[in-house]
Formats: C-alpha cells, sequence, structure tokens
C-alpha cells in the first residue's frame, strides 16, 4: 500500500511551534511535506504573491531539515509545494496548529484556513486546524486529533470544494468533552485604531479591538469551543448566494442594460 502523502502548511510561520507539533504526529502515519512561510503571516487571507518572486529556502530544526520556507503567503506556499516542491500531488493538505481560534468571521480572514483552501481549489481533501488559545503552548492532544481525523478524510474523501476547518479547545485533554461537527458561527469584530506617534513624530495607526459572538445555537463553531468541544465544520468556499440568485431572476436585472 502506497504511503499517505500530506502537505502541512500554516500562516503562524515555518518556527512556529504548533506546525512542529503537528509535523511530527503526522510523520507517524504519512511521508510529511512542510511548505510554510518564512514569517507570520497571520490574517493575510487568500493573498498571493504575483508582483515579485518568490523564493523556497530549505529550513533546518535541531539540526535537520524540516521543510522549505517561503517568503510568501500561505497561499502561496500550498500552490508552489503542489505545482513545483513536492515530487508527487499530495493526499492532503493539513493547515495549522494555528495558535488562537479560527471561527465564524475570522475564517475569512484567516491565512490558516486560506492554506486549506487552496488545497481544495487544487483538488486536495483539506483540513485547517486551530488551537483556541494565543498563550497555550501545548499542541499535544490538537496533533493527536488532527492525525485521527486526516486518517478519516483520507479514507472518506472530501466533497469538491470543501474543506474541513477544526477548532480544539485550549484545555487538558481529559477536560474536552467530544467532538461535534458545527456550522460557521455569527460574530462581528467591533474595531478600533489606537492613533499613536513614531520617533519622528509621525502619526500611524494600529488596529486593535475585540470580537463580538452572536451566537446563540449549540451548533455553532463558536459555542462549541466554548463548551469545550472540538469542533469540525465543513466550510466551502463557492461564496454564491444561492437565495438571492433565485430571488433575483425577477428583478429583471437584464433589462437593465
Amino acid at each position: 500500500m502506497t504511503q499517505l502523502q500530506v502537505l502541512i502548511c500554516n500562516d503562524d510561520g515555518i518556527n512556529s511551534e504548533g506546525i512542529y507539533a503537528l509535523a511530527m504526529e503526522i510523520s507517524k502515519i504519512a511521508e510529511v511535506t512542510v511548505i510554510a512561510p518564512a514569517t507570520q503571516q497571520s490574517a493575510v487571507g487568500h493573498a498571493i504573491t504575483v508582483n515579485y518572486p518568490l523564493r523556497a529556502v530549505p529550513f533546518q530544526k535541531n539540526n535537520c531539515f524540516f521543510g522549505y520556507a517561503v517568503d510568501g503567503t500561505p497561499a502561496d506556499c500550498v500552490k508552489l509545494g503542489v505545482k513545483f516542491l513536492v515530487k508527487q500531488k499530495p493526499d492532503l493538505v493539513i493547515s495549522g496548529i494555528n495558535h488562537g481560534s479560527n471561527t465564524a468571521i475570522n475564517i475569512i480572514y484567516s491565512g490558516t484556513v486560506s492554506a486549506a483552501t487552496e488545497g481544495t481549489i487544487l483538488g486536495i481533501p483539506s483540513i485547517a486546524v486551530s488551537l483556541t488559545s494565543y498563550t497555550v503552548l501545548d499542541f499535544s492532544y490538537a496533533a493527536k486529533f488532527t492525525s485521527r481525523l486526516a486518517l478519516l478524510v483520507a479514507e472518506r474523501g472530501l466533497p469538491k470544494g470543501t474543506l474541513l476547518n477544526v477548532n480544539v479547545p485550549a484545555a487538558p485533554e481529559d477536560q474536552i468533552k467530544g467532538v461535534v461537527v458545527t456550522k460557521q458561527g455569527i460574530s462581528v469584530w467591533e474595531d478600533r485604531f489606537d492613533a499613536r506617534r513614531d520617533p519622528a513624530n509621525r502619526e500611524y495607526y494600529w488596529l486593535t479591538g475585540a470580537m463580538n459572538v452572536l451566537d446563540t445555537e449549540d451548533d455553532s463553531d463558536q459555542i462549541a469551543i466554548k463548551n469545550n468541544y472540538v469542533s469540525v465544520t465543513p466550510v466551502k468556499y463557492d461564496l454564491t448566494d444561492k437565495e438571492l440568485l433565485v430571488k433575483m431572476k425577477e428583478w429583471n436585472v437584464e433589462g437593465l442594460k
């Protein structure tokens, strides 16, 4: 039986704790290739690089070859990896383990989810995984769960254009109550900009704020992780509003020409 081929990416950078924990765990079940941004790329969404060249440099960790560090975005890494750097098309793309949750509206901004989205665009079953804390450094359970899910996805497959977005509570394993399949939650960012001055007295702006959770239903990703359940959300990149598409047939938009 041919060994499972897995491409691993992230948006926190190739030297992050999360991608290392993920790669070590997935390497127990598959042949792993790590291709990730050389630097922090959080919240870059699905940006790709078109106006300057990309460089992919072999990256050492613990005095061993770990993967390729790319001076681009997470989507760049997956695209370059699949189209050029790997010898054969991966069976799976796994993006993570991200530091901080990627739920609700964050899915739109997330470089972690966008790396997995690029995998689906290229026809590869893909998973994005996040640990719901910016301070907890124990990725062991999240990595183990992702490994089990990866084997299930490799066996069952995913529909074309659909990825799985996973959020793991930042709690000890014995406090995690279970796993639930969820929908994308509802939230809005209450953005604020702090106006500051640099040493030359020039004004600049620093984005701050907080996310306002609007969910009340137990089957949403945010409520699941709040209740210490692992959230697994199937996400499609087709953004068409199917209901409005039908209603607009009655608008006579064609008559506006």
